[in-house]
């Protein structure tokens, strides 16, 4: 008997959140699921990793939890490498995150705890993808997605991904119209327009609370958020190696001396 897939579930939402609770449903139908996720929400908290504190890991106890699930005090780059690390009896075949509630097209890849998570299992070597929903309501539906996760988690399963590469999958808003499909595309370049808007606390102090307009600087037809806009899901194969190789060249012929 072929033994079942395991998979590494997390998110940054937090483990209680229906975004994770219905990834953890999808991803029973495709293989052995642990749950290593953050006990509070994480969201905006980028890559970062726990080193000034204590890490805290407890089984999950709640009505609609399993015998693995864990809530991790840190952050969701903690939650997968404790996850892989401690306590996972070995590497895990996938690591799914998310499902987000809200956005992580374009530039917010950048600060996205969801992806980060993905992105940090993939350092792992573990093929890895991070899903989101075009929805911040605590309550959105996300009845209707289960069809494409399954089917994009069972692809990366047969195929693999490249080292150094995971997927980071976005599913628009849902509507009253279905889904046009998946398109393949690449990151759109677009910016927030932030300000931060200053305000007194009732001890007569200081605070800023940061807000912004998102702004789409792209045109392309082949980007992730072309494909949203017109109700197709986006997949972005998305690479961690930072570097600007085609500016190598270029900057060998700088004069540093």
């Amino acid at each position: 008997m072929k033994k079942r897939p395991l998979i590494l579930v997390t998110n940054d939402d937090g483990i209680t959140a229906p975004g994770i609770r219905k990834l953890i449903q999808i991803m029973k139908e495709v293989g052995e699921v642990v749950v290593v996720a953050p006990s509070s929400p994480q969201s905006a908290k980028g890559h970062a990793i726990t080193l000034d504190a204590t890490l805290h890991v407890n089984r999950l106890k709640t009505p609609s939890a399993t015998d693995n699930e864990y809530e991790c005090s840190g952050t969701p780059a903690d939650c997968v490498k404790i996850g892989i690390k401690e306590v996972l009896k070995r590497k895990p075949d996938l690591c799914v995150s998310g499902i987000n509630h809200g956005s992580n097209a374009s530039i917010n890849v950048i600060y996205s705890g969801t992806m980060s998570a993905a992105i940090e299992a993939g350092i792992e070597g573990v093929p890895s993808i991070g899903f989101s929903l075009l929805d911040y309501d605590w309550n959105a539906n996300f009845e209707g997605l289960e069809s494409y996760v399954k089917t994009i988690a069972l692809n990366v399963l047969s195929n693999g991904l490249p080292d150094g590469i995971v997927l980071n999958v976005n599913f628009p808003k849902l509507s009253k119209e279905p889904f046009k499909g998946i398109k393949v595309a690449r990151q759109a370049r677009a910016n927030w327009n932030e300000k931060f808007e200053k305000r007194i606390n009732p001890m007569g102090k200081d605070y800023y609370w940061l807000s912004g307009v998102f702004e789409n600087l792209d045109g392309g037809e082949d980007t992730d958020e072309f494909a949203l806009e017109n109700n197709y899901i986006s997949i972005v194969p998305v690479q961690f190696d930072l570097t600007a190789h085609h500016f190598i060249d270029s900057l060998n012929n700088w004069k540093f001396s």
